[in-house]
């Protein structure tokens, strides 16, 4: 299943669908966001079927932003059943991020 982008309307089915999901809180002219990108399609394969893994502009969606405290971007939140789960802040290994979503899953 290919990244998911999430905005306001849409936030609250993704994150409740009861399967675990991935958002990263991201913006175009952020370096790390990008850098992040490619790291998020990977996952999206590797995690199909299983994961949920979407994406939420941070420029465009500021109430959402705001909800969840994100001050610094890439922010990627994990939720479960709707839940925050886990936060990880910052461009990160692919590692890093497979190893909060194995511990979840």
């Amino acid at each position: 299943m290919p990244v998911l982008h999430v905005n306001e309307a849409s936030f609250d089915k993704v994150i409740g669908s009861g399967q675990l999901v991935l958002v990263d809180f991201w913006a175009t002219w952020c370096r790390p966001c990008q850098m992040m990108g490619p790291v998020m399609d990977e996952l999206a394969d590797e995690y199909d079927g299983r994961v949920i893994i979407a994406k939420v502009n941070a420029e465009e969606n500021e109430a959402l932003c705001a909800r969840f405290g994100i001050t610094n971007i890439p922010n990627m939140k994990l939720f479960k059943n709707g839940v925050e789960v886990g936060n990880i802040v910052g461009a990160v290994p692919k590692t890093t991020l497979k190893a909060a979503i194995d511990k979840n899953i």
